[in-house]
């Protein structure tokens, strides 16, 4: 569905991707796995449109998406859950699942996506009317990704979803995570420090390092190396 290549992004003179390539199939959910300072964020910014890719190509589908404005590319299906959640935090949960809707004027189908959304994350349902930044960290997290599927997408990328959410809700938000690939056949490309359980979940990652893919495989393939266990899941 997706498809990187030869992709470099530099900060002015320092070079964040050093001509990094990946495919990303349709249906599927893929992690890329690596350390503080990687390029992990940097590779979903710049699919979205939020950075300039100094060289190499973004094909959605075989249509070439880079270096679009981010607007034309969510108009093709592209969503991002960005890391830190940015929701919009004086506005209520039932406004900010609005917001994640606004291209959209099917009505139909826009009641039938809120009902999806209250269904897999009932929290959201509950706190309708209440103001998203009262929200604990793990309900603006599900209040995030409820946004990002408002707006219909075929591809959803999501930046650190458990970053800054207690422990016994980390494991509900990846359960989540599995049930909207299958329910729903997003394809996901997933952006998390916490191998193990990114790795649980995906079927295929790419571990990066300083800017440059050193290693893809299945994710179960990559939970068993050796390399991955003693860098990324702490020797387990």
């Amino acid at each position: 569905m997706l498809e990187v290549q030869e992709l470099e992004v530099a900060y002015g003179s320092i070079i964040a991707l050093h001509r990094i390539s990946l495919t990303v199939e349709k249906g599927k959910i893929i992690t890329l796995v690596g350390s503080n300072g990687a390029g992990k964020s940097t590779t979903l910014r710049t699919i979205s449109g939020l950075l300039k890719a100094r060289a190499g190509k973004i094909l959605l589908e075989g249509e070439d998406i880079t270096n679009r404005p981010p607007h034309r590319i969510v108009a093709l299906g592209v969503t991002q859950v960005p890391e830190g959640r940015m929701i919009f935090a004086n506005l209520t949960v039932l406004e900010n699942l609005r917001m994640g809707a606004y291209r959209r004027s099917d009505r139909d189908g826009l009641k039938k996506d809120y009902d999806y959304v209250f269904n897999i994350f009932p929290r959201l349902k509950e706190r309708g009317h209440q103001v998203a930044g009262t929200l604990s960290g793990g309900e603006q997290q599900m209040l995030a990704i409820g946004r990002a599927l408002m707006s219909k997408p075929r591809f959803l990328m999501l930046d650190e979803p458990s970053l800054g959410i207690a422990p016994i809700l980390v494991k509900t938000i990846f359960g989540k995570i599995v049930e909207i690939n299958r329910e729903l056949g997003i394809t996901i490309l997933l952006v998390e420090q916490n191998a193990n359980l990114a790795l649980e979940i995906s079927d295929y990652g790419y571990v990066l390092e300083t800017g440059r893919i050193i290693l893809e495989d299945a994710s179960s393939k990559l939970k068993a190396s050796s390399l991955v266990r003693e860098s990324y899941l702490g020797g387990a």
